[in-house]
């Protein structure tokens, strides 16, 4: 049995850490009711927007936007992945990494070379120790990411559209549907819907719009502000599922620390009073003695 002097050390230790565990769950807590408020406050525009763009996209064109250009045989895919800059999240970054290590294993596989674009210090570290190569590392967002921060981004994908170096977009996040449940998705972006496909998927009757200004004006505004906004509610529902992940771990962790506690507590006290029981028999043994 260990001594008392090694359990007092082991169960100071134990308490100091949840402490520690206890304080970041609190503040996991008062973190995601801000970003879960932000991202569920953010998906109404986001799913008006679509529906607005799919709409306009169904009418009758003369024209094709370049951003809803359709490669004949895509060759070249960039991948934007989103993890977490600090750990102690649980499985959350493991998920998303798995998640996308696969589609980019479905890629090779199909013979395209995927462009991989990664935000977050997790992702960057993983793929640098199992020697895959990252083509941009993002930095500069926030644990509070700001629209500011994320169009300049959503902006350099959809110019490496234009430019044909890349022929589709996708990115890969924890989505956030609930409190209790998060899915990493593969999330397209680029290249936008054709018109035929938003037909199949928003069926109903032909609407004809009268465009003031002209369509390809308005398409030029609305098509790149659907690509910003979408983007931006990934950002978000990453930030609010990462606050998630590391609520319930630092629950866990909490929960463990105090039952380890109350574990070590019963071992310091069977060692007192075994080492209690020890003085009284060589006090008894010393009057026996004596007698």
């Amino acid at each position: 049995m260990a001594n008392r002097r090694e359990l007092v050390k082991r169960r100071k230790a134990v308490r100091n850490i949840r402490k520690i565990t206890r304080t970041m769950q609190l503040i996991s807590t008062a973190r995601f009711q801000a970003s879960r408020k932000r991202a569920i406050e953010g998906r109404p525009y986001v799913d008006k927007m679509t529906e607005l763009v799919a709409d306009l996209a169904r009418g009758d064109h003369d024209f094709e936007h370049p951003l809803m250009r359709v490669p004949d045989e895509p060759k070249r895919s960039l991948l934007m992945v989103l993890t977490s800059n600090r750990g102690l999240c649980g499985s959350y970054n493991a998920n998303v990494l798995r998640t996308a290590v696969h589609w980019i294993e479905a890629e090779r596989a199909a013979g395209r070379r995927p462009e991989i674009w990664m935000a977050g210090r997790k992702g960057m570290s993983y793929f640098r120790f199992v020697g895959r190569t990252v083509d941009e590392a993002i930095t500069g967002v926030s644990e509070k990411p700001r629209f500011g921060e994320i169009q300049p981004l959503a902006d350099r994908l959809m110019q490496r559209f234009l430019d044909a170096a890349v022929d589709s977009v996708q990115v890969v996040y924890m989505k956030f549907l609930s409190a209790s449940r998060q899915q990493p998705v593969v999330e397209p972006m680029l290249p936008l819907a054709a018109p035929s496909t938003e037909a199949d998927d928003h069926p109903g009757p032909h609407i004809a719009y009268e465009f003031l200004p002209n369509a390809r004006d308005l398409m030029d505004e609305l098509l790149p502000a659907k690509v910003r906004i979408q983007l931006f509610q990934a950002f978000n529902d990453a930030t609010v599922s990462e606050h998630v992940a590391r609520m319930v771990a630092m629950k866990s962790a909490t929960d463990a620390a105090d039952e380890m506690n109350k574990m070590l507590t019963r071992q310091y006290n069977r060692a007192r009073q075994t080492a209690i029981t020890m003085e009284l028999l060589d006090i008894v043994g010393g009057a026996n003695a004596l007698a």
